[in-house]
């Protein structure tokens, strides 16, 4: 009896021992160590050092600039927008593309030769300066009546700059001609014009006479010529030629001067000019009225400037409207905040849904690495658009790790630490930390916290069934001695 009540006792303590003690922590294998930093791939050294998610660029509402009215978010210290009659203007910053005001933006108007611009963007790389061109007769066929000439003849011939000279300092329509004949013919540069509209994100404008002459249907938008004129500032030849003040043109054995008929960058006709101007293009037709996009430098900031159709002041009114809005623009440096973007919709919608997957995959438990990764490498809208998560083969791709190490598709990343798992103990080909991973995110940690579940639960089931056990062998004792059955 002695035996049996120390051998119950013990049994006794050892399940209420077995109770009260904390279930052992998971005992995972060693960590190995991080790959070096000289070593590791970009995306990888990200996730190693804990860098924090590079910043997103401001948001800005593209819907704001189809409001109609003028559009401005100024902030504490700006200074007030100057009256302008014309009934369309933007203001942007060239090198970040943000508008900062606006008034109509998207207002289809007739751009007159302000068109030109889009014209040099199209053709402007197809040929080079020093190339000469004989003119044909045919090739200057068809020009509008009244329109600006800066005088090509037939079976001269011309370098390909003197033409663009032509472009933009006469704003010459015969020069148009004989370009667009080059590259073409006039439809075929119609539509090739159409196009780059659209690959800038200009979708106001249609094209139909590639020289900016009145044509029915012909229209653009203040909006669509900032995207030009901030375009072209980015190509070395397009700005050299709309800064050009004034050029010789060739004119068979002799040549004769023409000057630039932008009076913001010339100061010709009681126009004063305008310090830091880079030009860019004027414009004038009965029916669209005058035309500007400007461009200029003050310190390390360039602004970009379209106005359309001033209804005050006079043939130079667009002049003086310009120059109020790019000295508002300089004064109001970082004193409003963007209306809009010159930048196509698309790339920034791309980036507005790679920042809402990056922050989806952090809230549906992904690995650390998942939003260091997204900021990293926002490019890679491949892998992005296929909306997996985790570590599915698309992904291992990417880092550069074999297909057939990473989990099959659909399956958690949970289960791969387990799969991965080698008999030393140690991560074997296509674990987490092998696979770019960091050794103690959580999904390892969960892991080996679900390995190591089994052997406490088994003993304390083990340490329940000997105390059912003792009671029944000791309810059986107590009958066989005569005792109460009842408790």
């Amino acid at each position: 009896m002695i035996v049996t009540s120390a051998v119950r006792h013990a049994a006794a303590g050892s399940a209420a021992l077995l109770f009260v003690l904390p279930v052992p922590a998971a005992v995972a294998s060693p960590a190995p160590t991080a790959p070096s930093v000289s070593s590791a791939p970009s995306v990888f050294r990200a996730s190693a050092v804990g860098e924090p998610t590079p910043p997103v660029g401001r948001r800005v509402d593209p819907a704001r600039l189809d409001r109609r009215g003028v559009q401005v978010q100024p902030l504490a210290g700006a200074p007030r927008l100057p009256a302008a009659s014309a009934l369309s203007w933007v203001i942007a910053d060239a090198s970040t593309g943000e508008v900062l005001a606006a008034r109509d933006a998207h207002r289809k108007l007739p751009p007159a030769s302000t068109l030109k611009t889009l014209f040099a963007l199209t053709a402007l790389p197809r040929h080079d300066p020093s190339e000469q061109h004989t003119v044909a007769d045919s090739e200057l066929t068809g020009i509008g009546a009244g329109s600006s000439l800066v005088g090509i003849k037939e079976g001269y011939t011309y370098k390909v700059s003197d033409l663009w000279n032509g472009v933009f300092l006469s704003s010459g329509n015969d020069a148009v001609h004989v370009l667009a004949a080059m590259n073409g013919g006039w439809d075929s540069m119609a539509r090739k014009m159409q196009e780059k509209a659209r690959s800038l994100g200009a979708n106001d404008t249609h094209v139909v006479s590639p020289d900016g002459y009145d044509a029915p249907g012909q229209v653009s938008s203040a909006y669509d010529l900032a995207v030009f004129g901030r375009a072209g500032l980015q190509d070395p030849a397009f700005t050299r030629y709309c800064s050009t003040r004034y050029a010789d043109f060739p004119a068979g054995s002799w040549s004769y001067g023409i000057a630039n008929t932008n009076r913001l960058l010339t100061g010709e006709n009681g126009v004063d000019r305008y310090p830091g101007l880079i030009g860019i293009k004027n414009g004038y037709t009965s029916n669209a009225g005058n035309t500007l996009v400007s461009a200029a430098k003050r310190g390390d900031r360039t602004l970009v400037v379209s106005v359309m159709n001033p209804q005050e002041g006079g043939g130079y009114a667009v002049y003086e409207e310009a120059r109020s809005l790019l000295d508002w623009g300089f004064e109001a440096a970082g004193r409003v905040r963007p209306v809009g973007s010159l930048l196509p919709e698309r790339p920034r919608a791309e980036a507005d849904a790679r920042a809402v997957a990056a922050a989806r995959d952090g809230r549906d438990g992904a690995g650390p690495e998942t939003v260091p990764r997204a900021g990293a490498e926002a490019g890679t809208a491949s892998a992005e658009a296929s909306g997996t998560k985790g570590a599915g083969p698309k992904d291992a791709s990417t880092r550069g790790t074999p297909a057939q190490s990473a989990p099959a598709s659909g399956s958690s990343a949970k289960e791969a630490p387990v799969r991965g798992a080698s008999a030393e103990g140690g991560p074997a080909q296509g674990s987490p930390v092998e696979d770019g991973r960091a050794g103690d995110g959580p999904d390892r940690a969960s892991a080996a916290s679900d390995a190591s579940a089994g052997p406490p639960l088994g003993l304390i089931g083990t340490a329940c069934a000997a105390a059912l056990a003792l009671w029944l062998w000791r309810r059986r004792a107590g009958a066989g001695t005569g005792g109460s059955a009842q408790e």
